[in-house]
């Protein structure tokens, strides 16, 4: 038998080296074209979030000429958002949406800001401050104290939080001994246990099971994604009172490192795409709102509205000192001057 060089193995060595290595790099330039996976939490095909995803690629796909390839995952490659923002991290997802929460798991603290109670008073001051030197500072954020793994490509709502329970509230003194599935850590957690609430980390696949058998009392979203979930008509989700308590904000990103290995003429594909994606999210989560807000009430729903004024108060101190402890109390100000 031949023997073979110690010369001709290193040659094969960095050979399958070079090919493993062009195998990992972003689906990208592959003649002149990329594929982009596209993920969000969300399994209904109504969702507004494949709304905003099906606009994504539609316009990617469009203006590239076919050489941007999108590919939209709703909740199969994972319903926890956790799952997308690891995968966002580990490169097998490029675009995810994804909430503040969720995002304080990587170490990026100041998030969590967009996710206080009460922090907005309108969907209008949300727009001011969004789309505006506060929007663009926390976006510059996370890109810095992710490493460039996360670039933001714009900031998506996922409506207006009410709650939603066995009974009504009528009072914030009603929430006392009730479970509610919400986020169980950070600045949400702190705000619904001073009201009395016992917050429940229930994943939001098997809530509906768990509203239907009494595992928890209630919950807390907006009618778009409840509704559409069927949580109104379990015996624990009948009861909606309009808390208003969360202008809700979701995080576009895309893979930092990825968006660079793009040709310039593909990034700005991607960041007109993302624009239009942003409009039509926005509007499809508007109109779904008043839309499943009046499905619920057909169904058998009972909504109800409440003095906002004591849940305010149990949340401006709690929304001070998180900003002093996350460093952002700049950044607060200049959101309460916007209102």
């Amino acid at each position: 038998m031949r023997k073979i060089s110690n010369a001709f193995i290193l040659l094969i060595i960095a050979s399958v080296t070079l090919l493993a290595s062009c195998s990992n790099q972003v689906n990208t330039e592959e003649d002149g074209k990329i594929k982009i996976i596209a993920a969000h939490n969300q399994t209904s095909p109504d969702s507004p979030y494949q709304v905003g995803l099906l606009k994504f690629k539609e316009v990617a796909e469009e203006v590239s000429n076919g050489s941007i390839e999108v590919e939209v995952h709703a909740g199969t490659i994972g319903t926890e958002e956790s799952e997308l923002v690891e995968k966002l991290q580990l490169g097998a997802a490029d675009v995810v949406l994804v909430s503040p929460g969720f995002m304080t798991q990587t170490g990026i603290r100041e998030v969590d800001l967009f996710s206080a109670p009460y922090l907005f008073d309108s969907y209008e001051h949300w727009l001011k401050v969004v789309d505006g030197k506060v929007g663009k500072k926390m976006g510059e954020i996370i890109n810095k104290k992710s490493n460039n793994s996360f670039k933001l490509l714009g900031y998506w709502t996922a409506g207006v939080r009410h709650f939603y329970g066995k009974k009504p509230l009528e009072s914030i003194d009603d929430l006392k001994g009730v479970s509610l599935r919400t986020q169980t850590s950070g600045v949400i957690a702190d705000f619904w246990e001073k009201t009395g609430a016992i917050p429940s980390s229930i994943s939001w696949g098997e809530l509906y099971q768990g509203l239907q058998q009494d595992v928890v009392d209630s919950s807390e979203n907006a009618y778009p994604f409840f509704v559409q979930q069927a949580h109104h008509t379990t015996p624990n989700g009948k009861y909606i009172t309009e808390t208003a308590h969360d202008f809700t904000t979701r995080f576009l990103l895309i893979n930092g490192e990825k968006f660079d290995s793009y040709s310039k003429e593909h990034q700005e594909m991607i960041l007109h795409a993302a624009e239009e994606s942003v409009k039509a999210e926005r509007e499809a989560t508007n109109k779904q709102d008043v839309e499943y807000k009046e499905k619920a009430i057909e169904d058998g729903a009972i909504v109800n509205e409440i003095n906002r004024e004591p849940f305010i108060e149990v949340a401006k101190p709690i929304q001070d000192e998180f900003a002093k402890e996350i460093g952002v109390e700049d950044m607060i100000q200049n959101i309460r001057e916007l209102k």
